[in-house]
């Protein structure tokens, strides 16, 4: 049966939700109960050289409502595995599902046929069987692990791994927790895939109105032509949002209001793991500062800021210390701002502290084009009239008249709600659904919301699908645009972050502890490009979905090798390698971070070197699970050195 939510949860809350919630939560392990004392080590839910896991269908409880879930030992998060670096492990993996299923250890470097990637690696867990996973630790640090097959991470399958130093921890703390951020849905992933392959906006319930144009609201009047012309949605930040999401830590809703004991002055280490499947968080506590100590498992500098965007897949690793005798909200805003995850940090069960409402979701820019205008200051009041604008025919002065103003706002209302329902489609021969081959040359781009510099330019000789910028990106339906300049964006915090007043965590504040084990300069470069319909819920690498490129990126064994990730899309992607770590390239040199995934912004760049130092075929993919499903993912070969090329 499928469930739907389109009552925004205003149901979610019945008679009995304090029993229910309270016989759920005895299935909880110890860390993610809802009211947790914290990790007193050695006292990991599972540990030791050989565990069981066991995979099974499971039922759990989220603000009072029931729901079909996948769970690992009878829990949603999966136990927290505790480990030590430098030990051998044996995980013996039963799965009680009546489909296959798979672990992949998300982060560890192990042998390939160890990493769990069904189709790659090993050829997945039957029904009823079972898998013996057995690897050396080879490092420390918060990690995570996840189901490769199908949509079951969507569903639960997950859970964190915290693996302990061998030798003297450098992060002094007196306390920690495990905050496992993750999205759920009562709507099967199923259903959730095949509405947005029919309909890419269907989650979005904060187009803009004709209500917030008179309003003086968001875009301006010609920039929602513009974008409505050109079958984009600045406010599609989302593809999934809380229109079909709650948002959960440790597998509590908001109301359930998980909390995290402290004592006053203590220094409580946080270990943050975004195990959702499409949701980026902002995570803040206000009126708590956060010492950010680690990064995708790896020490680095300490850095005080007051918020971090941590997209899916990655982890961060945070001291706090609360000197004062209150509660604390924890926020984990979607990036979208269609909905939180919320827990306290407390002295004492019971207490709460007021939360924060949501505040206003993003629009995207030109920047997210991948347009940097920020070079082109002083240009309002040019005269660019000669070129081919969206709005020729329009009378300049009618958006001085009022009653002009209204009726073309309730087209581009209109346009905006209904994905350009009533347009006349004759002459768009070439936009996406149609030939496939769209040429935004004879588009005009107006300046977009809070870009005022812009004002008056026509964007005309733009091209938005220049083919030219990135060849090897193979012509189709499915690449709707290409950036006509991406920019380097890992010193800025992300999307709706700009303006928040206070210090929020970027890429280049990221600096390694210890100097990096391979400081050699790359050999060669190579460009990946990002591509996607986002009309059509297309997405790909190079113009390619998985199924149809049978070639894998090739590499040598040992070489040094720089990627350069080219975002051609208006949405951020959560980049993750199997089998290796990157070092961004940030301007910090032989201390560059090291990452296993990495956020490529809208319209942006990421570039990072990495050793191809472990043999075999590895997937390479974007994070958020429906793009991957859709054909966003890559198999990396490392051939041994010597291999025929």
């Amino acid at each position: 049966m499928e469930f739907t939510n389109l009552d925004r949860r205003g149901l979610l809350r019945g008679i009995g939700f304090a029993g229910g919630a309270a016989a759920f939560a005895a299935w909880m392990p110890a860390w993610a109960q809802p009211v947790s004392l914290g990790l007193a080590a050695p006292l990991p839910t599972v540990s030791g050289t050989d565990i069981t896991l066991r995979i099974a269908q499971h039922t759990m409880v989220i603000d009072g409502r029931q729901s079909a879930a996948i769970g690992v030992n009878g829990t949603v998060p999966a136990p927290l595995i505790r480990l030590r670096e430098g030990q051998m492990v044996r995980l013996n993996v039963i799965n009680d599902l009546d489909e296959d299923s798979s672990i992949h250890w998300h982060g560890l470097l192990l042998p390939p046929q160890m990493d769990g990637v069904p189709g790659v690696s090993f050829s997945g867990i039957k029904p009823r069987s079972s898998y013996l996973y057995e690897f050396p630790v080879r490092q420390n640090g918060t990690y995570w692990y996840h189901s490769h097959s199908g949509f079951q991470e969507q569903l639960g399958h997950y859970g964190p791994i915290v693996i302990d130093p061998a030798g003297t921890d450098p992060v002094q703390f007196d306390r920690e927790h495990v905050i496992v951020l993750s999205d759920h849905s009562p709507i099967s992933p199923e259903a959730i895939f095949r509405r947005m392959k029919v309909d890419a906006g269907h989650f979005n319930y904060q187009r803009q109105t004709l209500a917030g144009l008179l309003a003086g609201r968001d875009q301006r009047l010609k920039d929602r032509l513009d974008w409505g012309a050109m079958r984009m949605d600045p406010t599609d930040i989302s593809d999934t949002t809380g229109a079909a999401y709650t948002y959960l830590v440790n597998g509590h809703g908001p109301k359930d209001n998980w909390t995290a004991l402290f004592s006053p002055g203590q220094r409580v280490r946080l270990r943050f793991v975004n195990a959702s499947a499409m949701t980026t968080f902002n995570v803040r506590i206000p009126g708590l500062r956060f010492t950010i100590v680690q990064a995708d498992g790896q020490n680095v500098m300490p850095i005080e800021i007051d918020e971090f965007q941590i997209g899916v897949a990655e982890t961060y690793d945070a001291i706090v210390t609360p000197t004062e005798d209150k509660a604390f909200t924890l926020v984990g805003e979607a990036i979208d701002r269609s909905g939180m995850a919320r827990a306290t940090l407390a002295p004492r069960a019971g207490m709460t502290a007021p939360v924060p409402p949501l505040r206003p979701r993003p629009i995207a820019t030109m920047k997210d084009m991948g347009m940097d205008m920020s070079g082109m200051q002083g240009m309002e009041g040019m005269d660019m009239s000669a070129g081919k604008g969206l709005t020729r025919g329009i009378d300049p002065t009618a958006e001085q008249n009022a009653s002009a103003k209204l009726a073309i706002g309730v087209a581009a209302a209109v346009a905006s709600q209904t994905g350009m329902a009533g347009m006349d489609h004759s002459n768009m021969q070439g936009m996406p659904g149609n030939s496939g081959t769209m040429d935004h040359s004879a588009m005009g781009h107006g300046a977009m919301a809070g870009d005022q510099t812009m004002a008056g330019m026509d964007m005309g000789s733009m091209n938005m699908r220049d083919f030219s910028k990135a060849p090897q990106v193979k012509r189709g339906p499915g690449v709707q645009t290409i950036s006509p300049m991406p920019m380097d964006r890992t010193g800025e915090p992300g999307q709706g972050l700009e303006d928040v007043g206070h210090k929020v965590l970027v890429y280049k504040d990221l600096i390694a502890l210890d100097r990096n084990p391979d400081v050699r300069a790359p050999s060669r470069s190579i460009d990946i490009h990002l591509t996607g319909n986002m009309e059509r819920f297309m997405w790909s690498f190079d113009g390619q979905k998985m199924s149809d490129v049978h070639e894998p990126i090739p590499f040598i064994e040992g070489e040094r090798v720089r990627v350069n990730l080219i975002n051609d899309t208006m949405m951020g992607h959560p980049i993750h390698i199997h089998g290796h770590f990157f070092e961004l390239v940030t301007g910090h040199g032989d201390h560059a971070p090291r990452k296993h995934t990495v956020i490529v912004q809208p319209g942006g760049k990421v570039t990072w070197d990495f050793t191809a130092d472990a043999v075999g075929d590895w997937a390479f993919h974007c994070h958020l699970l429906y793009h991957m499903e859709a054909g966003m993912m890559r198999i990396v070969s490392v051939r041994p050195k010597g291999e025929a090329q």
